[in-house]
């Protein structure tokens, strides 16, 4: 027996949609890989959902101040954080949501959206600059 899979757009509005399969318990999902966890099929991490984006967040680790409010807030668990420290975004399953752009205290933010399109070196390169304290 086959069982069949809901695809994003079948379920019910106000559905219910838990990040994990409910038979199995997770003690310490903090320090467990995202590759290790076991998620519900409901779960964008089961399935990508990158083809939703039309904007993607671009990383830049040289304005990252590794407070970890990205990976709390990201709604699909997109940030990679080892160790304590932002190290890059899963684009197989980040949708553009851009809420990591949000949370992000540093100024000039260490995560910026850009078009799907963009080349990541280009995006890098159209950072904006730090402000020297004497220009303010």
């Amino acid at each position: 027996m086959t069982k069949e899979y809901k695809g994003w757009d079948e379920f019910d509005a106000g559905s219910v949609l838990f990040s994990f399969k409910k038979e199995t318990k997770v003690s310490d999902i903090a320090t467990t890989l995202p590759e290790n966890r076991p998620y519900s099929e409901s779960n964008s991490y089961t399935a990508s959902v990158a083809d939703w984006r039309v904007l993607k967040p671009v990383f830049n680790p040289d304005y990252c101040i590794h407070c970890q409010f990205c990976w709390i807030y990201c709604p699909d668990m997109s940030i990679i954080s080892r160790d304590q420290k932002m190290v890059g975004i899963d684009m197989e399953h980040c949708k553009g949501c851009g809420i990591c752009v949000e949370v992000c205290p540093t100024s000039p933010k260490s995560l910026l959206m850009f078009p799907e399109q963009k080349d990541e070196k280009e995006a890098l390169a159209e950072w904006p600059k730090k402000e020297s304290k004497k220009e303010k």
